[in-house]
C-alpha cells in the first residue's frame, strides 16, 4: 500500500512539473511573440499650411472658417476682404489715407482677398490670398500712375507704417495698385505698428483723416529714408 502511494505521488510530481514546464514554455513563446510584434509607426508631423510670399497662411475663402473677413473702411463707405486683427488695422489705415489725401476711391477701386489659384504664388500678389494685401485702383498697376504730389503723400502714408507695408510700385515687377504687409506673422513690428495706429484712432487729432503737411522737412525726411530702403530691397 505504501509503495502504491509513493508511486502515485511520484507520478503527480512528474505531471505537475510537466504542466509547469509547458506553461513556462508557452509564456516564453508568447513573450517572444509580443516583443517581435512591429512597433506602431510614429505619428506623422502635421502638414505645413501653404503660405503667401510674405509667409502668412493662405486662406481658401473669406467669411467662413477663415481669418479673412469683409471689413468696413471707416469714413469711406468702402469694404474690403482682409485678415482681421493687426493686419486689418494697418491696411485699412493705408486705404483711408489714400482715400482722404491721394484720390477718392469708389467701390471698384478697392479689392482685397483673392483665391491663390488666380495669383502667381512666387510674387507679392500672392499675399492677397492670405488677406495681407490690397489693391487700390486695380486697373492702375503700371508705373507712373500717380502725380508727383500724390506719390509724396503716398510715401508719407508708408512712413506711418514704418516699413511694415510695401508698395508694389517699388518692386522689380512694378504693380502700383498693390500694397502688402512686408513682414511675417512672427515679426514684432506688425503688432508694434498696429498698436501705434490703434492709439491714433483713439486720440482726437491723430490718425487717418487728419490734415498733415506731407511737405514738412521732418515728414519728408522720414518718408525719403524709408523709400530709399524699400527701393534697395
Amino acid at each position: 500500500m505504501t509503495d502504491v502511494q509513493n508511486d502515485m505521488t511520484r507520478r503527480g510530481v512528474v505531471k505537475s512539473a510537466t504542466v509547469i514546464g509547458a506553461a513556462a514554455a508557452l509564456g516564453s513563446v508568447a513573450q517572444g511573440t509580443a516583443s517581435a510584434a512591429p512597433k506602431s509607426a510614429p505619428l506623422s508631423a502635421p502638414k505645413k499650411l501653404p503660405t503667401s510670399a510674405n509667409g502668412w497662411p493662405v486662406e481658401k475663402e473669406a467669411n467662413h472658417v477663415s481669418t479673412v473677413w469683409t471689413r468696413p473702411v471707416a469714413g469711406t463707405g468702402l469694404e474690403v476682404d482682409v485678415r482681421i486683427g493687426d493686419v486689418e488695422l494697418i491696411l485699412v489705415h493705408v486705404i483711408r489715407r489714400f482715400h482722404y489725401e491721394v484720390e477718392q476711391l469708389q467701390r471698384i477701386d478697392l479689392a482685397g482677398w483673392q483665391q491663390i489659384g488666380k495669383l502667381r504664388k512666387a510674387l507679392p500678389e500672392s499675399n492677397l490670398a492670405s488677406g495681407t494685401a490690397v489693391r487700390i485702383r486695380p486697373g492702375a498697376s503700371a508705373k507712373g500712375g500717380l502725380f508727383p504730389l500724390q506719390e509724396l503723400t503716398l510715401r508719407d502714408v508708408l512712413a506711418d507704417c514704418e516699413g511694415v507695408v510695401r508698395w508694389g510700385g517699388d518692386d522689380t515687377e512694378v504693380d502700383e495698385s498693390l500694397f502688402y504687409v512686408d513682414a511675417g506673422p512672427d515679426d514684432e513690428r506688425v503688432a508694434k505698428v498696429a498698436g501705434k495706429l490703434r492709439r491714433w484712432d483713439a486720440t482726437p487729432g491723430e490718425g487717418a483723416g487728419v490734415t498733415v503737411n506731407v511737405l514738412s522737412p521732418s515728414r519728408r525726411d522720414r518718408a525719403d529714408r524709408l523709400a530709399r530702403t524699400q527701393r534697395d530691397d
